[in-house]
């Protein structure tokens, strides 16, 4: 079996395509859910810094500087996260949780962003901060701010938990796209190894079919229809060549025969004349063959289908009436007629034509009742049909002879079929070969059944509105 690279198939490109749309879409959002997260705890802290500056100013404004030490003094002794700072002009420290003034610079925003020491259990250690400082006057200096390090922390498993979900996301989406490719690999592989079968000449080799309804398997149902139709149709050339050289060869042996034996003999002109009169009947029958062979041919190539004209089947139905009734009286049967005028169709003339002379030929052949009491009557009609009267045209020809069994009725619409009770009368076995060829041309069907007694053989073809 030919091996293909997993990361060549197509599902694999289309896998990769969706994850990258997919991870862009994912990094979007989490970048929105990030930004949104991390703004807010920088609003929550700067917000938090602005009220207690806001409420120090209030203390300054009412009880000046000693009223504002006093209150640092008083909140440093539970500050929590909070920190303060109040030096004087020399640079002590005169209140407050920190041990000295920043070194870092104020941001664009007025903001100090720095990191201090704080004593804990386990010695100092340092910690991230946020802050604004005032210079009041006299030169004293005022800090408030915020102890930001668990924020920091926060933003850190954030910014953690999202690289982790971006890259599982990732790593994920290329193990499915593995996955899936190498799942829809070896249904292809199956599908080329059966498509390698057949090509070899196993015409018998069906694709596989997975039963889960997708898109593979609506094409391979199509595909293993299309191989039973060309099976089909392998099977019916081989039989149609058999049948051919099976069929002509005694006509053929005989003709020549015969024309062997006048040439070895002294015949009078008149011999000659009836011998040769003979071989031109034989040629003629041969002929009749091979040109509906033809006319199967060029029906089942679908070629004639541009030809095809609007005409109305009552008039090809009366017109074969008139040319096949001298025929029928001479058999001693009468043709009946009943037709809807009107209707109309899309067909080829002329093989349509072809077709109800195969049917009527037949009837006059083998309609002749088995019984004095029947009626020796052929009816042909072009009637509406009554299931579907607005879509359909049903063309019939009934006898009251012996009729065809129900179970070969399917098998005498094959070529060169003929049933026993038929072996005596002249003919090829192609009259209803050409109608059912005729039929699938138009997109209609045949339906032989019973006429009670006789048989009743029905073209139904597709009708076309005004």
């Amino acid at each position: 079996m030919q091996s293909i690279n997993l990361l060549k198939t197509s599902t694999f490109r289309l896998a990769v395509i969706y994850l990258a749309l997919f991870a862009a879409s994912a990094i979007t959002l989490l970048a929105y859910v990030y930004w949104n997260t991390a703004g807010f705890l920088v609003r929550q802290t700067d917000e938090a810094v602005q009220a207690e500056i806001t409420g120090l100013a209030e203390q300054y404004a009412q009880g000046g500087l000693p009223l504002l030490v006093h209150t640092v003094i008083q909140r440093s002794r539970d500050a929590g996260e909070s920190l303060y700072l109040v030096l004087d002009p020399a640079g002590r420290v005169l209140a407050g949780t920190l041990d000295g003034r920043p070194t870092a610079e104020e941001g664009p925003d007025g903001w100090l962003d720095f990191l201090y020491s704080r004593k804990t259990l386990d010695g100092v250690e340092m910690k991230a901060a946020r802050a604004r400082a005032f210079i009041l006057p006299e030169g004293f200096y005022l800090l408030v701010g915020r102890d930001v390090q668990e924020r920091r922390q926060i933003e850190t498993l954030i910014t953690s938990a999202l690289v982790w979900a971006i890259g599982l996301t990732v790593a994920l989406g290329l193990v499915g796209g593995l996955f899936m490719s190498r799942n829809m690999l070896a249904r292809v592989d199956e599908i080329n190894q059966t498509s390698r079968d057949i090509m070899q000449g196993d015409l018998s080799q069906r694709l596989p079919i997975a039963g889960t309804g997708d898109e593979l398997d609506q094409l391979g149902r199509n595909l293993n229809a299309m191989l039973d139709q060309i099976e089909a149709l392998m099977i019916g050339m081989r039989q149609v060549t058999d049948n051919v050289a099976h069929d002509l060869r005694s006509p053929l042996n005989r003709l020549r025969n015969r024309l062997e034996v006048t040439l070895m003999g002294d015949s009078s002109p008149e011999e000659y004349r009836a011998v040769l009169e003979k071989t031109i009947t034989e040629a003629d029958g041969l002929l009749g063959t091979f040109n509906a062979l033809l006319m199967i041919a060029k029906a089942e190539a679908g070629s004639l289908r541009e030809s095809m004209t609007l005409l109305d089947p009552a008039n090809l139905v009366l017109d074969a009436a008139e040319l096949y009734e001298p025929l029928a009286e001479e058999k001693g049967l009468r043709l009946d007629v009943d037709v809807t005028q009107g209707m109309q169709i899309k067909a080829h003339r002329e093989l349509l034509s072809q077709a109800l002379a195969n049917l009527l030929d037949n009837a006059i052949k083998h309609g002749t009742p088995d019984s004095a009491s029947v009626s020796p009557v052929i009816t042909i009609s072009a009637k509406p049909d009554p299931d579907s009267p607005q879509r359909h045209v049903m063309i019939s020809v009934a006898d009251h002879g012996p009729g065809i069994p129900y179970d070969e009725r399917d098998h005498v619409l094959e070529r060169f079929v003929r049933l026993e009770a038929s072996r005596n009368t002249p003919g090829s076995g192609l009259g209803l070969s050409l109608v059912a060829a005729v039929a699938r041309l138009h997109g209609g069907r045949v339906r032989l059944g019973d006429n009670d007694p006789g048989l009743k053989a029905i073209l139904i073809m597709r009708r076309t509105l005004k």
